[in-house]
């Protein structure tokens, strides 16, 4: 059996596997994130060590015995400061923090060609623009960290006590160079931050290191086990959900939302608008529409209605497309694709007195839905046309859901029958390290067939004529952010 561990943004996530592709037992527990200031966003490393322990014990059950390795997927761009022990040095700091903002000058005074080869827009809450941030701010800290290490490097590193980290996680730090394939040290240089920090780089399928007696103890699981590299959480969801061909598309929804596409090649977004990041396989790349409002956004305006989930969806769907002329802008932390704007916040747009609860909730689904067809619309604009949509994710469960997505985006969905795809990846690259899979290709037909879920409606007036309001409000309320 192989063991897959997610460290996503909210919560850990372990998924067993059996060799034939049969979740035999999965398991998540949750951790808070935290935000001292506004823009901010950080973790405790040691609130995941604990949910790690948790959801392994859960998902391994009685089959300790018979986990032959294990691997790991975790939430990109992030930053975990450490002593040379592997101890943090202060709280991690996440994707979703827009502290660096004002860093981001810094990097677009580079030459042209070394920005060209980053293959990524510039955005605050990368681990480059984030590493600029503390080197101004927490000089102290900066200067005694003995490793700058990605989430789910820095959980192997205390699982192993080996660094080290892949292409997947490396190409989304603003650090690497995604056509030579390694460090962007011309970069590092020129941005004058340190370089004897970072973790060398071996593939995602490699043998990383083994479980040493304190993690043994910690995870319920034999001492020695292998441990494999991984993945990002987005490249680790491609492999677990069989994403392998170029033209095919995927959304996921969690807490952001991405849009995938598969590349053969390094293809350069020439809008600027969308990244580019090396997958969990050798060769290969992604073109990836990176939305940060997602379910963040849907989860924070449930809580603040004091909504269940069931009431949701019973009171969003009793209130007709268009909500009556309410609009939601869901940038509660900036946005990436297709704006590149940390600054920019959410609103509703359009309030009157005949609007109710049901309303607010509707125009929030609805908000989501149209800032994922922005993004939808910004990654085709990279050279291709899309026929289906693959939807992923925890976020897409309620059928009126993914009727309205369906809608908006005006493209068949087609739905995965993996939940944990991040965690299935990674238990997937687990049995690539140790010789169970041949390659990739190998793994593809352990993935279930999508299954037709949703197809576009005609064509709503009043959708329609939000789509257009939504598009509109964007400028306006920049001006005001």
């Amino acid at each position: 059996m192989l063991l897959g561990i997610d460290l996503g943004t909210g919560s850990a996530k372990a998924l067993l596997l059996a060799t034939d592709g049969t979740a035999i037992g999965e398991a998540s527990s949750s951790y808070p994130v935290h935000a001292p200031h506004p823009g901010w966003a950080e973790s405790e490393p040691g609130d995941w060590w604990s949910a790690v322990a948790l959801a392994v014990r859960k998902a391994v059950g009685n089959h300790a015995d018979q986990v032959q390795a294990i691997a790991f997927s975790g939430q990109m761009h992030g930053v975990v400061l450490t002593d040379e022990s592997g101890e943090p040095l202060r709280p991690a700091i996440l994707w979703a923090d827009t502290r660096s903002s004002n860093t981001q000058n810094i990097y677009h005074s580079l030459d042209a060609t070394i920005l060209e080869r980053l293959g990524n827009p510039i955005t605050a809450g990368m681990a480059g623009s984030t590493l600029l941030w503390l080197r101004e701010h927490e000089p102290t800290i900066y200067t005694q960290a003995r490793w700058v290490l990605q989430p789910k490097d820095w959980l192997r590193f205390r699982l192993t006590g080996e660094i080290a980290t892949e292409p997947s996680d490396a190409s989304g730090t603003l650090l690497y160079d995604v056509v030579s394939d390694n460090w962007a040290w011309d970069a590092i240089s020129a941005l004058n931050l340190r370089c004897d920090w970072l973790p060398k780089i071996i593939p995602s399928s490699a043998i990383a290191g083994y479980l040493t007696a304190d993690a043994s103890e910690h995870l319920g699981l034999r001492v020695g086990l292998r441990a494999i590299a991984g993945a990002a959480d987005t490249a680790a969801a491609a492999l677990g959900n069989g994403l392998l061909e170029p033209g095919l598309v995927q959304l996921t929804i969690g807490s952001g939302a991405q849009i995938i596409t598969p590349r053969s090649q390094p293809i350069l977004d020439p809008h600027g608008r969308t990244h580019l990041y090396r997958a969990a396989v050798p060769n290969g790349w992604y073109t990836l529409a990176a939305m940060q409002n997602a379910g963040l956004a849907l989860e924070w305006v449930r809580s603040i209605l004091g909504l269940s989930w069931e009431q949701v969806y019973t009171k969003a769907f009793s209130v007709p497309p268009g909500c009556e002329g309410l609009t939601f802008l869901p940038y509660l932390t900036g946005e990436r694709t297709p704006h590149l704007d940390p600054y920019v916040r959410g609103a509703w747009v359009g309030l009157g007195l005949h609007h109710t609860q049901a309303h607010l909730m509707r125009a929030a689904l609805e908000g989501v839905a149209f800032a994922l067809r922005q993004g939808f619309e910004a990654l085709e604009a990279t050279g291709f046309k899309a026929t289906e949509l693959r939807l992923a994710g925890g976020g897409t469960a309620e059928m009126p859901w993914k009727q309205l997505l369906t809608d908006v985006l005006r493209i068949p969905l087609y739905a995965t029958t993996v939940a944990a795809a991040s965690a299935r990846g990674a238990a997937l690259l687990a049995g690539i390290g140790i010789g169970i899979y041949a390659d990739a290709n190998d793994t593809s037909k352990l993935a279930a067939a999508p299954t037709l879920v949703a197809t576009p409606q005609s064509v709503d007036s009043a959708l329609e004529d939000a789509w257009m309001r939504y598009q509109s409000l964007y400028p306006r309320l920049k001006k005001i952010s």
